[in-house]
């Protein structure tokens, strides 16, 4: 299984074009380019024009800032919801790792299997971030980003014998969390709480792994995401983003079509998405803060299966009252289902796997412009 990942790994070596016209949600590289050309060649304009208006100008500034401030607390306040209502049902039918599985492409398999395969997920992830069982240079302190109800927290902390911290936003996720962390007897190694992967509650450089297995895609800002991951980073740490992405421009595109615009607005809609971006974005990003060794892959023929089997799986009579018993919100997102299914089949949505780590000996500084986010659209 080793091979496969290696089989469609590439080092990020293109250019970055900032997007024209179409839908501001996916013009793509725009939201990573644009910002750093605007505070470069807009700076004088942006001094001479607040001379002239003053006050008026701040005040429109924090209108501005409010507004965007209550768009991200809506899509928070969406997400957490979303899983206090969805965890349960998930861990009753699929198991406590709330993610993809990595299976060989073609293969059709039952849920047991499919339980397997989210545990080679990890493993895979870890294979293609070149991990070390090695006992001196193993990770000693683990981060989970979007921890879910903990599966890969614990998998990771017994694994490598690790301490290891878990944020999500769901109440509900945290208090399962550590209640299945007790029961494995790992109290006082495992630690779950709720808290914002925006503003992580750690101080600066504390994990040798900073794990996000399946949370990016539903960041608002990527770039204060991964400065965040990059943080927390210890010096010589690894990071490893597994996410969702939309296809990668071609060079001679400025944006994606109004077809694949409409489907990515309608999944976001119906799983709490702000903006997607591309592989090519992430990869951006972490050169921007100067991150080593970093590498991407396609991981999208690897979980092929697991859409169309996550499907089945809430078609059966203990899916579907499940799934009437849940909430709207878990309902709408079983509906979108085969909109996933679509976008892998068209090339649209793209599983990837994105791992980098922080410079040893350098002080990691970021340079990324304090005026980029990501738009968040419904």
């Amino acid at each position: 299984m080793g091979s496969c990942a290696v089989c469609s790994t590439w080092e990020y070596g293109g250019r970055m074009r900032d997007g024209g016209g179409g839908p501001p949600v996916y013009s793509s590289s725009s939201h990573i380019l644009a910002p750093k050309f605007a505070v470069l060649v807009g700076h004088n304009r942006k001094i001479i024009s607040s001379l002239k208006i003053g006050g008026r100008r701040r005040r429109r500034m924090s209108l501005n800032t409010a507004a965007a401030m209550t768009a991200t607390e809506k899509l928070q306040k969406g997400i957490a919801e979303l899983y206090d209502e969805s965890s349960g049902i998930w861990e009753d039918i699929w198991g406590d790792h709330m993610h993809h599985g990595f299976y060989q492409p073609g293969s059709d398999v039952s849920i047991s299997d499919h339980r397997l395969a989210q545990i080679r997920m990890i493993e895979e992830s870890l294979r293609f971030a070149s991990l070390s069982d090695d006992s001196l240079q193993k990770p000693r302190k683990i981060v989970d980003v979007g921890c879910g109800i903990g599966g890969s927290s614990r998998y990771l902390a017994i694994k490598y014998e690790a301490e290891c911290r878990g944020i999500t936003l769901s109440p509900v996720q945290a208090q399962r969390a550590q209640e299945l962390a007790s029961a494995r007897g790992l109290d006082g190694q495992v630690s779950f709480q709720v808290a914002d992967a925006l503003n992580q509650p750690f101080p600066d450089g504390e994990f040798d792994l900073v794990w996000s297995m399946e949370s990016g895609e539903h960041m608002p800002d990527k770039a204060k995401f991964v400065n965040e991951l990059a943080r927390v980073a210890a010096p010589g740490g690894t990071i490893i983003i597994v996410t969702w992405c939309h296809r990668d421009l071609s060079p001679s595109e400025e944006s994606l079509t109004s077809h694949e615009t409409t489907i990515l607005n309608k999944i976001c809609d119906a799983y709490y998405l702000p903006a997607w971006c591309s592989t090519a974005d992430y990869i951006e990003l972490l050169k921007s803060l100067s991150l080593e060794d970093i590498k991407a892959a396609d991981w999208s023929e690897f979980v092929a299966p697991f859409w169309p089997a996550v499907i089945r799986s809430a078609l059966t009579w203990r899916g579907i009252t499940s799934l009437l018993r849940s909430g709207w919100k878990t309902i709408k997102g079983a509906l979108a289902m085969p909109l996933m299914v679509e976008g892998y089949k068209k090339g649209l949505v793209k599983f990837v796997i994105i791992t980098c780590r922080k410079p040893a000996l350098l002080r990691l500084t970021t340079n990324l412009p304090a005026t980029f986010h990501n738009p968040i659209h419904y």
